[in-house]
């Protein structure tokens, strides 16, 4: 996939998910069964982005700039 079959636009609104940051890692991808997701630890639950082909061209950057990924459950426990 690349970004010829999706918008630049939408894909560099997302472009802070794979950016370095100081921080500690705040972005994680959750393989799960239904599929991947892009997931914000801070907020404790997965980036809403509607577009498949974005979501591919997403999580292909994060995956590139090595971004966490796992099939567990990324966040604190749900309360």
């Amino acid at each position: 996939m690349s970004t010829d079959s999706v918008t630049a636009d939408a894909v560099e609104h997302y472009a802070y998910l794979w950016q370095t940051s100081p921080y500690p890692v705040r972005w994680a991808i959750w393989n799960t069964v239904d599929g991947t997701m892009v997931f914000d630890r801070q907020i404790n639950c997965p980036v809403g982005i509607d577009d498949e082909a974005t979501l591919r061209e997403i999580v292909s950057r994060m995956r590139e700039a090595g971004v966490p990924e796992s099939d567990d459950y990324p966040g604190r426990p749900c309360g």
